[in-house]
C-alpha cells in the first residue's frame, strides 16, 4: 500500500494565512490588556494630579486659619510691664494684629483695646467693652471708676458694676507674663445679657 502523503501543518514561519493567526501570536492579547491597563493607570495619575491640587488650593485658607493664629495660642502682646503703674492704675492699650479673610492677609490689623492693672506682680485685664450695649468705656481717673458714657453704666476699679444698667461686670480677659511683657488672649463677648458669652 502505498504511502499517503503527510500533510504538513501550517507553520507560523511559512508565508501561509496562518501567520495573522491569533493562534500563531498568543502572546498579543495578553500584550494588548497590559497595554490598556498601563494607560488607564497613567490617565488616572495624570487626572489625579490636578485634582489634589485643587483640593488643596480650596481648603488653603481653611488650614491657615486653623494652624496660623498668632503664633502664640491667640495671645496678643499688649504692653511691656514697664509701662503699668505700680499703682494698679488702669492703662489702656490697643492690640493689633496680622488677620487672614480666607486667601487675603491683612497686616496690623487693630483687634481692640483693653485695661490693663498691675497689682503687684499680677497683671489683670479688661475688655473696655460696656456690656450693656458695646460703647468703649472710660477710665475716669478722678472718680477712679470706669465710666461708660452711652448711658451711664459704671464699674469700680475692679470691673464689677455700680449701677443697674450694665446686666454683668466688664469682661476680664487672659493674661500671660512672658518676661517683661504682657500678653492677652482677646476676645469679645456678646452684650446685653447676664452671661458671659464669646462671639
Amino acid at each position: 500500500m502505498a504511502d499517503q502523503p503527510v500533510e504538513s501543518s501550517p507553520s507560523c514561519e511559512s508565508s501561509s494565512p496562518c501567520q495573522h493567526s491569533v493562534s500563531c501570536h498568543p502572546l498579543e492579547p495578553r500584550r494588548g490588556f497590559l497595554a490598556q491597563v498601563g494607560a488607564i493607570v497613567i490617565g488616572g495619575l495624570v487626572g489625579l494630579v490636578p485634582f489634589v491640587a485643587g483640593t488643596l488650593c480650596f481648603l488653603d485658607p481653611i488650614l491657615r486659619k486653623r494652624d496660623s493664629g498668632t503664633g502664640t495660642d491667640g495671645f496678643q502682646r499688649a504692653a511691656n510691664l514697664a509701662e503699668l503703674p505700680e499703682d494698679g492704675t488702669p492703662e489702656r492699650f490697643t492690640l493689633r494684629a496680622d488677620v487672614t479673610d480666607a486667601w487675603t492677609i491683612y497686616r496690623n490689623r487693630v483687634l481692640g483695646s483693653v485695661y490693663l492693672r498691675k497689682i503687684g506682680t499680677q497683671v489683670i485685664a479688661f475688655n473696655d467693652t460696656c456690656t450693656h450695649l458695646g460703647c468703649k468705656v472710660d477710665y475716669q481717673a478722678s472718680n477712679k471708676r470706669f465710666f461708660c458714657p452711652c448711658h451711664q453704666s459704671a464699674f469700680n476699679l475692679d470691673g464689677e458694676k455700680q449701677n443697674q444698667t450694665p446686666p454683668r461686670n466688664m469682661d476680664v480677659l487672659e493674661v500671660e507674663v512672658r518676661g517683661e511683657e504682657v500678653f492677652v488672649k482677646y476676645q469679645n463677648f456678646f452684650t446685653a445679657r447676664p452671661d458671659k458669652k464669646a462671639i
